[in-house]
């Protein structure tokens, strides 16, 4: 998790970040799963598919839709979007048992992650002031309960 620029004091950032933390260890869940962990592959692929849907259609409503909007953040949000769906349909065949896609997902989810955190979020503190945020809040679906 970046620290380094203050964003995650920006709530709906600090929110996107922690929800980062529960996907991150859902994860790793997902991964001893996969070689026969505690959990089965269903289960661990269940709840980490309930907190990574959620996340990223918030990130995606709110934020994503407003820095969208700018000329120069447009192509970043479409890949950052793209990778969304690529996530989820590597996560889909990993709960469907090809949990040889497992090393994989999770290293994209890693990148992915790492993209919003030191790259997206900083770049929004720095363009968007209050009523922008204000915008991205009404925009973005309240968080659920924790999984």
């Amino acid at each position: 998790m970046c620290s380094y620029c203050g964003c995650e004091s920006i709530t709906v950032i600090g929110r996107f970040m922690a929800e980062h933390e529960a996907v991150i260890d859902a994860c790793g869940d997902l991964r001893r799963a996969c070689s026969g962990g505690p959990l089965d592959v269903t289960t661990a692929a269940r709840r980490l598919t309930a907190l990574l849907r959620p996340h990223t259609a918030a990130e995606e409503a709110g934020l994503f839709a407003l820095l969208g909007e700018d000329p120069e953040f447009r192509d970043h949000i479409a890949t950052l979007c793209d990778e969304h769906q690529a996530l989820e349909d590597a996560l889909a065949a990993v709960a469907a048992g090809d949990v040889a896609r497992m090393p994989a997902f999770e290293l994209a989810l890693r990148r992915h992650i790492d993209r919003e955190e030191n790259g997206l979020f900083p770049a929004a503190a720095v363009r968007f002031a209050g009523p922008e945020w204000d915008q991205v809040v009404l925009l973005t679906p309240a968080a659920g309960p924790p999984a």
